[in-house]
């Protein structure tokens, strides 16, 4: 069984088995289904399959440099 602790701020690092067996990975969105007691998490999309985003295809701009450059804009 894998267990994370819930911060006083109701966060948690979802373990890194549970994120290798979901390919989770950076900008992944989740999706949390309830039945009754038991939450079922899955991967939402992948960041890659964003639609609505048409500069998602240009990888020359996906750099950490490019992603510290532009993050407050």
């Amino acid at each position: 069984m894998i267990t994370s602790k819930l911060s006083s701020k109701a966060q948690t690092t979802i373990p890194q088995p549970v994120r290798a067996a979901l390919g989770l990975t950076e900008g992944d969105e989740l999706l949390y289904q309830i039945e009754g007691t038991r939450v079922i998490l899955t991967r939402a999309r992948s960041s890659a399959a964003v639609v609505d985003d048409p500069f998602v295809v240009f990888e020359e701009w996906d750099s950490e440099a490019d992603r510290k450059a532009y993050a407050t804009l």
